[in-house]
């Protein structure tokens, strides 16, 4: 059974000590590929790092994390457009709007979304979409901009089946992780009702670990307790799950099952 993580922050600093040891787990549990979403100015060398350590299974994304979009955004997004025009990207992320903990950049949040967007449909990557209680806010900007070419994920998702979809009529993927294995999110209700052509798998690792680990550090290995609840949900042999997801992400970065 093989299957790809399409959102982990593996070169984050939770896991300096014991990268090679985390990476052979997931190739272990049947992760054949780890999707890496940039934050800011300051993670991009750690994740080439990790890239280039890892070729072929570490593939490296290009964006301006919202929470990162500050006072100096401007001077961020540059060096974002300069690194897109240097080297190929899986794809454009992670981008978007975050109103969880600060509003105090909104507008520029904004300003950077639609701007990275436009990049992605130039170079024609797909995009990588953080939407922390803004779900509707970030559906309303890709409409804004869906010309029939953008493509990309709803990373993490959480919203109701109404947003489901929203974001399944632009044609868009759901990301699901940890998440669905909480009991009081309500997600696994949600995407009882949603085809899985509609869904990819992701860990968004070092964060929301799935159950039996919730509490945890977070990592790729632990993707198959996701592909486990979702067989639980779908009644359905977690194999086929992981082929129909897998096929998913491969359409979405353009890549070849391993």
């Amino acid at each position: 059974m093989k299957f790809s993580d399409t959102h982990c922050h593996l070169y984050l600093s939770d896991f300096e000590n014991d990268i090679s040891i985390v990476i052979r787990r997931a190739r272990d549990a049947g992760v054949i590929a780890c999707y890496l979403p940039n934050i800011d100015s300051s993670s991009i060398g750690d994740m080439l790092r990790l890239e280039a350590g890892y070729p072929g299974y570490c593939h490296a994304m290009m964006g301006l994390h919202p929470c990162s979009v500050k006072e100096n955004y401007r001077k961020e997004l540059a060096l974002v457009n300069d690194w897109l025009n240097k080297r190929p990207f899986a794809a454009v992320g992670e981008i978007g709007l975050d109103f969880h903990w600060d509003k105090t950049f909104v507008p520029q949040q904004y300003e950077a979304f639609r701007q990275q967007i436009g990049w992605a449909r130039e170079i024609q990557l797909p995009i990588v979409i953080h939407s922390r209680d803004s779900t509707q806010e970030c559906i309303d900007v890709v409409k804004e901009n869906q010309d029939g070419n953008l493509k990309g994920i709803f990373h993490c998702f959480t919203g109701s089946y109404e947003s489901a979809l929203q974001i399944i009529d632009l044609g868009f993927y759901l990301g699901i992780g940890g998440v669905i294995t909480y009991k009081n999110s309500g997600l696994a209700e949600i995407i009882s009702k949603i085809d899985l052509k509609h869904i990819v798998l992701e860990t968004d690792a070092p964060y929301l670990t799935p159950v039996p680990f919730r509490g945890k550090r977070n990592e790729s290995a632990y993707l198959k307790y996701v592909l486990k609840k979702l067989s639980e949900i779908k009644n359905m042999p977690a194999s086929e799950i992981a082929d129909i997801t897998t096929e998913n992400s491969n359409m979405i970065f353009n890549t070849k099952s391993v």
